[in-house]
C-alpha cells in the first residue's frame, strides 16, 4: 500500500467542494485577506452570526492599522464551541465543510508559534486556533478538523507533559514532526519606548526563555496562556507600559510596535511539533529505505530489577537508534506497592508506576522493528505505537521570523 494517510472523508469533502485557487494555498490566502478591510455588515460577516466556528468580528486597534482588521480574527475554539458544533445537523456541517478543504488545529491563537508550525506541516489547511491542548484534541476526535500540530518538547524548556498524558487518553496517530526556531521579540504599544516598560506578559516557558533579558530591564514579570495571547492582551486593552514577548507575526496582526528581537537568553531555542491525525500514516515495505522514519510508543514494565535493560535491550540488540525516552508516572495507578523478598530482609515498599515514552528511528513496516516490538511486549504489561512518521533530518528548519505567507513544508 502507498504511503498516505487514510482520509475517506476528506476525499469526499474534497468531491464537494468547488474549485480552489489554483496559485495561492490557503495560508496564503488567509494571508492576503487580512490586509483587506472587511465590512462588519457584509453577507458574510452576517453568514458568521449563524456559525460558531467561523470568524467572528473584533474592535481594531484605533490608532494604528493592524493586519488583523474587524471580522478578522478567527474566533479561538473552546468546548463550548465544539459542543455547539457537534449538535450541528448535517446541512449545517456541509456548508462548513465546504468552506475549506482540510483544517488544521493549533493551541494559541493567531500569531503563536504553533499557527507558524501548523501552516508548515499543512500548507493546504485552514488553521484553526484553540484555546488548550485538549480543545485540539478533541477538535480532531470530533471531526471538527483533519489534523492537529502541537509542541511536544522545546531545546530548553524540556517535554511538554501535557501533550504525552493526552496522546493516551485520545485515540489519534501521529504521522510526522516539524520543528520551528523561537525568536522571541519584545511588542509595546505604538510610541512607547525601551524604558517606559514596567511590566511584561508572556507565556511561562517565554519568560523563563528570555528571564536574563527581563532581569537587566528590571520589570515584572506576568504570565499568560501563550505569547500571541499577550500581545492581543496589549493591543486590545490598550495597555501602556506593558510589554510581551512574542513573535514578529505577532506586532503585525496586533499593530504592535517591536522594541527589540531576538531576547532569548540561549540562541539555539527550537521546539518540535507533532502532526495528529485520526488515521496512522500506512507504509509499504521497504519505503524506509527511501527516507528516514521515526516511530514513537509508550508501555509499562513488570515488577523487578533490571526491568528496563531488558526493555532498552530489544533496541540495542538490533540496533535500533533511540532519539528520545521520556518517564511518567501512570495517571490511572500512580503509586504501586512491591513485593517484600523471600527472606525477608527487604521489606515491600510503595514506588511510582511509570510509563515510557521511547522515539527510535525506522517505521513500522520494517522487519526489524516488528521483531523489537514483539520482543518488547514480552516484558510489557502495556504498549502502544504512538505512530510511525517520516523523521525531520534538520531541526529549526522554520525560523519564527520568516513571512507568514511564504510557510510552506
Amino acid at each position: 500500500m502507498l504511503s498516505k494517510e487514510v482520509r475517506p472523508h476528506c476525499t469526499e469533502r474534497l468531491r464537494q467542494s468547488p474549485a480552489r485557487d489554483s496559485v495561492q494555498s490557503p495560508v496564503q490566502q488567509r494571508s492576503r485577506q487580512m490586509t483587506q478591510a472587511t465590512g462588519a455588515n457584509s453577507p458574510a460577516a452576517a453568514q458568521r452570526q449563524h456559525d460558531p466556528l467561523s470568524p467572528q468580528p473584533q474592535a481594531a486597534i484605533p490608532h494604528r492599522q493592524p493586519l488583523l482588521v474587524p471580522g478578522m480574527l478567527p474566533n479561538v475554539l473552546d468546548m463550548d464551541s465544539l459542543k455547539r458544533a457537534a449538535g450541528q445537523n448535517k446541512q449545517q456541517a456541509a456548508i462548513q465543510a465546504r468552506q475549506y478543504a482540510y483544517r488544521c488545529a493549533y493551541q494559541g491563537v493567531p500569531g503563536a508559534y504553533s499557527e507558524m508550525a501548523a501552516c508548515k506541516a499543512c500548507p493546504d489547511a485552514e488553521p484553526v486556533p484553540c484555546e488548550q491542548f485538549e480543545t485540539a484534541f478533541q477538535a480532531l476526535s470530533q471531526w471538527t478538523t483533519d489534523w492537529a500540530v502541537l509542541p511536544v518538547e522545546n531545546s530548553l524548556g524540556g517535554s511538554i507533559h501535557a501533550v504525552y498524558d493526552l496522546l493516551l487518553r485520545y485515540r489519534v496517530h501521529i504521522v510526522g514532526e516539524t520543528s520551528v526556531a523561537v525568536n522571541h521579540c519584545l511588542l509595546a504599544l505604538p510610541g512607547t519606548k525601551l524604558q517606559d516598560l514596567t511590566r511584561v506578559l508572556s507565556h511561562p516557558q517565554a519568560l523563563a526563555q528570555t528571564d536574563g533579558y527581563l532581569r537587566r530591564l528590571n520589570v515584572v514579570k506576568e504570565a499568560v496562556d501563550d505569547t500571541a495571547g499577550a500581545a492581543q492582551m496589549v493591543a486590545s486593552q490598550q495597555l501602556k507600559g506593558v510589554g510581551a514577548v512574542a513573535s514578529r507575526r505577532a506586532a503585525e496582526l496586533y499593530g504592535l510596535d517591536i522594541l527589540d528581537e531576538d531576547i532569548q537568553d540561549a540562541k539555539d531555542n527550537v521546539t518540535r511539533f507533532i502532526k495528529l491525525s485520526r488515521n496512522p500514516l500506512l507504509t509499504r515495505e521497504g519505503e524506509e529505505k527511501q527516507r528516514a522514519y521515526k516511530t514513537s510508543i509508550v508501555f509499562s514494565l513488570k515488577e523487578g530489577p533490571g526491568q528496563l535493560f531488558k526493555a532498552l535491550s530489544v533496541f540495542a540488540l538490533r540496533d535500533i537508534d533511540m532519539t528520545k525516552i521520556e518517564s511518567r508516572p501512570m495517571r490511572t495507578n500512580p503509586i504501586v506497592l512491591t513485593k517484600a523478598s523471600i527472606d525477608g530482609t527487604q521489606p515491600g515498599r510503595q514506588r511510582f508506576n511509570y510509563l515510557f515514552y521511547i522515539d527510535f528511528v525506522g517505521a513500522l513496516s520494517d522487519p526489524v522493528c516488528q521483531n523489537a516490538l514483539r520482543h518488547l511486549q514480552e516484558s510489557s504489561p502495556f504498549m502502544r505505537v504512538l505512530g510511525s512518521y517520516p523523521m525531520e533530518l534538520e531541526l529549526g528548519s522554520l525560523d519564527s521570523n520568516t513571512p507568514f505567507d511564504s510557510i510552506s513544508e
